[in-house]
């Protein structure tokens, strides 16, 4: 990941959490945990490999917690962690934002 260069915590928060899908990630974790392939029907246009880099990047921040269960065939579950679940309110605000945008005429 990149560097906050101007140290601004706007831009630490977009190095983040920016991009096309991590938000939305963040947004359907909120409902509970889920599954690899869960996620992936719910954003069916995230390639696998965008999916597994952007997981891996919110685990790393400490905002997804993994699970692996030891069954056959291996079970994986994503959930926020209590700091993820922290992000609600921002989600809460893009949706309001989002709803208020697809409006205007």
């Amino acid at each position: 990941m990149e560097k906050n260069v101007s140290g601004c915590s706007v831009e630490e928060a977009m190095r983040l959490l920016g991009g096309r899908w991590r938000m939305l990630l963040v947004s359907y974790l909120l409902d509970g945990p889920k599954r690899f392939n869960d996620l992936r029907r719910d954003m069916p246009n995230i390639s696998q490999r965008m999916l597994t880099l952007d997981l891996r990047a919110l685990e790393e921040a400490g905002l997804v917690s993994r699970t692996v269960y030891p069954e056959v065939p291996v079970k994986v579950e994503y959930r926020l962690t209590e700091d993820g679940q922290r992000l609600k309110k921002v989600v809460e605000v893009l949706k309001e934002f989002g709803m208020w945008f697809k409006a205007r005429p």
